[in-house]
């Protein structure tokens, strides 16, 4: 037991074990340092400070805040991006891992250099256009041009929504207009408790995590639509909405679903029709594009596929694709095939002996043929 930083040890229980070691809590440095020596990321000397990455508080009162639990708590920021800033410390320090730093022009290649998705591009550029045009305008000390950055997502799934969203927290960190530009994805259940008044304080959870970044809600409508009587759907959207105008400046929310769903969560409250004015639609992937997923998961795996293997896959998707419901998944009809097409792949070779390395990185007719 600890009082005030100290150890309190029972007289009885002294009298029996004269010797014992007290484990003091790890100090900031050591924290800071715990994770670079976990990541094997280089300590170098700061940087201006704006362009880190913030800390979670790391000295409370708690009694179940857990250092070594807390040593490497935010992997995202440190693996992606490389730097992570100590903003306890009066020193601040940066942690470098040989990553240069994001600009724009990368964001924007990644963004364009996506399959498909040709109309999404033009409007996030466009979004992108407003935001420099009112930075310069601010700057220039014009009136403020009155702008939400909360946006809908809407189309079927596996259309590049979360990917999108991943990548315009990134763009619009280094625009300046996050301050962190981390990127938190939830559905209801990340918002929605059982029992009342649990909800608004799961919400508040899930938007203080998000604070300088963009939160992300898929299948937002599951949040109106439930057949309980005792649903606090409801209450998740007021803390929600009090949230985006309380941290307006520094806090967007992206809502993402089917296209129909979307449109009456949004006209089933004002206030979300009065944040949320702003629509970008995905459209389904053709089947060129389909084939050229495939193609890029191949490459990004290891692995080749002989024309055949092209060509069948292509068929596949065609057929897919003419007789599309709502359900039809795009990309992740995609990655369906090629995951089997490794199993199927696996099994073929389990029994050759001494595969040769081309053996293993190739997909044969024979390993897509039953796949449809």
């Amino acid at each position: 037991v600890c009082e005030n930083g100290k150890m309190a040890i029972d007289a009885k229980y002294q009298s029996k074990n004269p010797l014992y070691a007290e484990f003091y809590d790890y100090d900031t440095n050591q924290l800071v340092l715990g994770i670079a020596l976990e990541n094997g990321i280089t300590y170098t000397p700061q940087i201006s400070k704006d362009k880190l990455y913030t800390l979670k508080k790391y000295e409370v009162e708690s009694d179940e805040f857990g250092f070594d639990d807390n040593l490497i708590p935010f992997g995202e920021p440190v693996y992606k991006y490389g730097y992570v800033d100590v903003s306890d410390l009066s020193n601040c320090k940066m942690f470098i891992k040989g990553e240069k730093e994001e600009s724009l022009d990368d964001l924007l290649s990644e963004l364009n250099d996506l399959i498909g998705l040709q109309m999404v591009k033009n409007d996030v550029n466009s979004l992108i256009h407003l935001q420099e045009i009112k930075r310069m305008r601010t700057a220039r000390g014009l009136k403020e041009i009155p702008v939400s950055n909360h946006l809908v997502f809407y189309g079927n799934p596996g259309t590049g929504k979360t990917t999108v969203a991943r990548l315009l927290a990134r763009i619009y960190h280094v625009m300046g207009i996050l301050s962190k530009g981390q990127f938190v994805e939830v559905d209801r259940s990340g918002l929605v408790a059982g029992y009342v008044g649990q909800t608004a304080l799961k919400v508040q959870e899930v938007v203080e995590k998000s604070l300088g970044g963009i939160l992300f809600i898929d299948e937002a409508y599951a949040l109106t639509y439930s057949e309980s009587k005792n649903d606090y759907g409801q209450e998740a959207i007021d803390t929600l909405l009090k949230a985006m105008e309380d941290h307006r400046d520094d806090f967007i929310v992206i809502v993402a679903g089917y296209p129909e769903l979307m449109a009456q969560f949004v006209d089933s409250n004002p206030g979300l029709r009065s944040r949320f004015n702003k629509y970008i639609n995905f459209e389904d992937y053709n089947v060129e594009e389909l084939g050229e997923i495939f193609k890029v998961m191949c490459k990004k795996s290891g692995y080749s596929a002989t024309e055949e293997v092209i060509n069948y896959a292509s068929s596949v998707f065609e057929r897919k694709y003419k007789n599309r419901g709502k359900n039809f998944a795009n990309a992740r009809e995609v990655r369906n095939f090629f995951e089997k097409a490794m199993l199927n792949q696996a099994d073929r070779l389990y029994y050759v002996q001494n595969p040769t390395d081309e053996d293993l990185c190739t997909f044969e007719l024979a390993d897509v043929q039953n796949i449809v």
